[in-house]
């Protein structure tokens, strides 16, 4: 068995092989619908909800591709990245169904839920602080002692192909879409959105949603080049991380527009969620809905796809409970 590509950017092709290659490893999520937020934004929204998929998250559609996609020999030294919970997770959660060790790297603040997901799969932690710097400088020790195959929360060809298999179904389920929207953080999920809508749907124009405290995606958009952070503080833990190289292609090209929302509103589109659906989303999950919620007219009249990122959170700390 050959390696799949492991550099370059991916096209369609690569897409339509990972959706094969992961299908007995992942959920063909549903989409649902709520005449509530029909109601309250004036738009047709169409939740893909990924916080029903395997370990709990969108992200375990291209690690299984970077998982299965590996030849033998690469294999049995196992995978390992750096991941603040459902890359890590998710990979962890492939690795066990191939049967080979997977050592993650995750900062010491990285949600209790996500760390113990992680060991029930099997995975290994290795901790850090709660930094880009910190976490490549020990993640670079971790592959050098164990020679694992580094597979990038994001920005790998692999990664982003088999994250592209989720909005290539949430075309298949729903019809005449106009706008489809996700949250960014390293940008992997919008890549993978931008990389199918732009070969099926070219006419739809894709959002990107993002924290205020955390907006360096924004900020690089509108500037017109990378800009990183090294440690943004927001209660979507998911969404800390730079865009690069790979995901700023995507972003760059084919985004229409990246919105942000605060801290609050993102609280508020999470709880409503759970009071108004019955789902379980995490904060970085409600990042989108915040965004609609807040620009109502951008949205208004329109059919729009959600992307609901994931649903692992702690019970213990969910940000409306008081002590």
């Amino acid at each position: 068995m050959k390696d799949i590509q492991t550099d370059g950017i991916p096209t369609f092709d690569d897409v339509i092989a990972a959706h094969e290659r992961i299908k007995p490893h992942i959920h063909r999520t549903p989409v649902l619908t709520s005449t509530y937020f029909n109601d309250l934004t004036g738009a047709e929204l169409f939740f893909k909800c990924e916080n029903f998929q395997k370990a709990g998250a969108f992200k375990v559609r291209g690690a299984s591709n970077a998982v299965f996609g590996l030849s033998d020999e690469k294999a049995k030294l196992g995978v390992a990245t750096h991941s603040s919970g459902n890359h890590a997770l998710s990979l962890s959660y492939a690795a066990g169904r191939r049967g080979i060790p997977c050592t993650v790297v995750m900062p010491r603040t990285a949600p209790e839920a996500k760390k113990a997901a992680v060991r029930g799969y099997g995975g290994k932690i290795v901790e850090c602080e709660p930094s880009t710097s910190s976490r490549e400088a020990i993640f670079a020790e971790v592959v050098a002692e164990t020679g694992a195959e580094f597979v990038h929360p994001y920005n790998d060809p692999r990664v982003i192909a088999g994250q592209a298999t989720c909005s290539r179904e949430l075309m298949e389920q729903v019809d005449d879409l106009e706008t489809v929207i996700a949250p960014i953080g390293g940008g992997g999920m919008v890549s993978g959105t931008c990389l199918t809508l732009s070969t099926v749907a070219p006419h739809v124009d894709i959002i990107a949603a993002e924290p205020e405290q955390a907006d360096d995606a924004y900020r690089s958009f509108k500037a017109g080049h990378i800009i990183a952070d090294d440690a943004p503080v927001t209660i979507a833990d998911g969404l800390k991380v730079p865009l690069k190289e790979l995901t700023w292609h995507f972003v760059s090209n084919y985004v229409s527009d990246i919105l942000t929302a605060s801290e609050d509103e993102i609280v508020d589109a999470m709880k409503l969620t759970w009071q108004r659906m019955k789902i379980v989303m995490e904060p970085s999950c409600a990042v989108p809905l915040a965004t609609i919620l807040k620009n109502k007219y951008k949205f208004a009249g329109k059919r729009v796809g959600v992307i609901v990122t994931g649903g692992n959170v702690d019970m213990d700390t969910l940000p409306w409970l008081t002590a």
